[in-house]
């Protein structure tokens, strides 16, 4: 078994694939983990691509002290009162291109706000499924010109996995340093700010709370999570997690179905078989 990096101060997760299940379960032993770490005094924190007010059921079951980092680190709030800490908007003329170019490669687009969920409709895949993760209806708009300036994350959203790919290869290469493109799930692409990404939160929460990057655990599974593989002194993969997401981490735990985050927490963190 190897052995556990017994100087991790603070781990930081994913949320979507790896501290819940596919039905975004919390489970009672991924509960027990997040107790265990405490009780180690090993701090725990989460970060996700939703929006703040879309991890706070997480709050009381997870009794979360640390910065919440939404729209993978574009806006900050601090628990139990959400209190924001940073936003980050995109560029208008960053939303712009952005939308144009979803629209020009027929991929819908669903834009954030720090107070809203914007949709052209309602009924689209996925807005069902979102809504349930969220715990919030989005907003049905016709445009999204009222809100080009207060954006903070934009996502494209298709059920097609190889169009998506493709698609966030070229939102990457287009838009280069001016915004973070990447997926976070295999149906969507997140479009934010170029300092909202999740390597970024690693950092952000080194100067929030005085721990070093080299003493942080992290544990995700899509490719928006290798950012922080790379920040982070050590790096967990959730085992349904592609090769190429797999390859930046340290170690590679079960899928989020069996538990792997809490597995991973109990072997690589408590050192515990």
């Amino acid at each position: 078994m190897p052995r556990p990096p017994h100087d991790i101060r603070l781990v930081l997760a994913d949320v979507d694939g790896t501290l819940v299940t596919r039905e975004k379960v919390l489970t009672p032993r991924a509960i027990w983990a997040v107790q265990a770490l405490r009780e180690r005094g090993i701090l725990f924190a989460i970060t996700s691509g939703r929006p703040p007010r879309g991890m706070s059921m997480l709050i009381e079951p997870l009794d979360l002290t640390t910065p919440l980092a939404g729209f993978n680190g574009g806006m900050m709030v601090q628990p139990p009162d959400m209190r924001v800490l940073s936003t980050l908007r995109l560029p208008r003329l960053v939303a712009e291109k952005t939308l144009a170019l979803l629209q020009d490669h027929g991929v819908p687009a669903w834009v954030y706000t720090p107070q809203d969920w914007l949709v052209p409709n309602a009924s689209a895949p996925h807005v069902a499924q979102e809504q349930r993760t969220v715990k919030f209806p989005p907003r049905v708009v016709s445009s999204y010109e009222a809100v080009l300036d207060d954006i903070i994350k934009i996502t494209g959203v298709s059920d097609d996995a190889d169009l998506m790919r493709r698609v966030a290869a070229t939102l990457a290469q287009t838009l280069g340093e001016t915004a973070s493109a990447a997926l976070s799930q295999p149906w969507y692409v997140d479009i934010t700010h170029p300092d909202a990404n999740k390597g970024a939160v690693v950092h952000t929460l080194e100067r929030l709370l005085g721990i070093p990057a080299a003493a942080m655990l992290t544990v995700g599974d899509q490719p928006n999570d290798v950012l922080m593989f790379r920040a982070s002194g050590a790096s967990v993969a959730m085992g349904q997690a592609a090769d190429s997401v797999k390859s930046n981490a340290t170690w590679t735990t079960a899928s989020s179905e069996e538990d792997g985050f809490a597995k991973a927490i109990e072997r690589y963190v408590l050192g515990e078989d």
